[in-house]
């Protein structure tokens, strides 16, 4: 083997050591990035749920408010509607 393939030989292999080195802090990065955009999904959904289990009871208190006074109306034009006729 000639000195001058010999060195490019050698540049080869350093190319492609550094590539290598490239290539695995890249797919390092993604990983990281991916579990990182798993553990952002899972907090969002997770407060979302939490936030729900704490403010059910308000929510159900406020709709059975609702539904009473939605009733309560009804009654009084059904009062109205029968001093009408």
């Amino acid at each position: 083997m000639s000195p001058e393939e010999r060195e490019m030989l050698l540049k080869s292999v350093a190319l492609a050591e550094e590539n290598n080195k490239m290539l695995h802090s890249l797919t390092r990065s993604m990983r990281w990035g991916r579990i990182a955009r798993i553990v952002y999904w899972t907090l969002i959904i997770g407060s979302m749920a939490g936030a729900y289990y704490f403010i059910q009871p308000y929510a159900e208190q406020i709709l059975g408010i609702y539904g009473s006074t939605k009733s309560n109306v009804e009654n009084v034009n059904s009062i109205f509607d029968k001093f009408r006729q």
